[in-house]
């Protein structure tokens, strides 16, 4: 199911890399950059999320909180923020519920693997509006953050 531009961004509750429960419902009020990434310890998502990791202040400068989600555990994603020394939360969907819910999950994935995140990005304003929506069927693309970030310029 594929989500669009203002649809209602689907609640979820997922584990932290630091084994804390962190919910949308938790953003209320704040605009938010909703990052799904493939696989922790890969280059593509290395990439990404350093970039982003390096651009904490734009977001930070908009009100805007980042959190990155993959099917990796908690664990894994526990070091790999500490190894690239990420400045936001990344979160375990280990499960595969959101990454589902919100239409950015491979059925078959590169070396057999199945239900791994696709690459993604949401914008969702202050009252859970999704206002950008990108889901990559390319696992080596990265999401356009100039769009992002323009977006999210635009938004009070």
């Amino acid at each position: 199911m594929a989500l669009n531009v203002g649809d209602k961004a689907p609640g979820f509750s997922l584990t932290s890399d630091e084994k804390k429960t962190v919910s949308l419902s938790d953003y209320e009020g704040k605009n938010l950059v909703l990052l799904f990434f493939p696989l922790a310890f890969t280059g593509v998502c290395t990439t990404e999320l350093c970039n982003t990791r390096d651009d904490i202040s734009f977001y930070q400068g908009v009100d805007a909180d980042v959190l990155a989600i993959s099917v990796d555990s908690p664990f894994a994603l526990e070091k790999f923020k500490a190894e690239q020394k990420l400045n936001f939360t990344l979160l375990s969907d280990f499960n595969r519920e959101v990454s589902t819910k919100y239409g950015s999950i491979y059925e078959d994935f590169v070396l057999g693997l199945k239900g791994v995140s696709k690459r993604s990005a949401f914008v969702i304003d202050k009252e859970g509006t999704i206002r950008y929506a990108e889901v990559l069927e390319n696992a080596g693309d990265l999401p356009d953050f100039d769009a992002v970030k323009g977006t999210l310029s635009k938004l009070g």
